[in-house]
């Protein structure tokens, strides 16, 4: 049994996990497989369409910037998801993420998880609930912006309306 809680330590912490039974919980880490990835090996590839997400255990790994793979000053910490859409749906990776030295993870594949799903229904409904509630933080941040362009829009048009009124006075 401490060697199950050992590897139920990582799913614990992440948020889309966060609120399962623990019993859905080791379900997920049992059908997850467990991958180490060798320094140069890339974990995902930008542009790629990716079938499962990746839970990462141990440092080493970076995000990398264009086809020329640049590190980024992004190391990914151990807990975090990685592609984690693509264990739902198909999803193109939208970075790269290199190992540095060897990175250890679990590669939690979308056949597995539907397969869990249509066993357990409330796994799906768990899951569209924490995307609806990822959305809707996504939609009020974006609003903020919105709200903060369209102020400084206007301020520009303010200021513009002043100084065509100087010139003409």
């Amino acid at each position: 049994m401490a060697v199950v809680d050992a590897l139920l330590v990582h799913f614990l912490n992440v948020e889309i996990f966060r609120g399962l039974k623990p019993l859905q919980i080791t379900e997920i880490a049992r059908r997850a497989e467990r991958v180490v990835f060798r320094p140069g090996q890339a974990l995902i590839e930008h542009g790629r369409t990716g079938n499962a997400a990746l839970l990462i255990v141990s440092d080493g790994a970076v995000r990398t910037l264009g086809p020329d793979r640049i590190p980024l000053n992004e190391p990914i910490q151990p807990g975090s998801l990685i592609a984690e859409m693509a264990m739902l749906i198909e999803a193109e990776h939208t970075s790269t993420v290199l190992a540095q030295a060897p990175v250890r993870a679990f590669r939690i594949a979308r056949e597995g998880l539907e397969a869990q799903m249509v066993e357990d229904p409330t796994l799906a409904e768990h899951f569209v609930d924490k995307i609806a509630a990822r959305l809707r933080r996504l939609t009020d941040e974006l609003k903020k912006v919105d709200a903060i362009l369209a102020g400084v829009a206007a301020q520009e048009a303010t200021e513009g309306d002043t100084s065509r009124v100087r010139e003409t006075a």
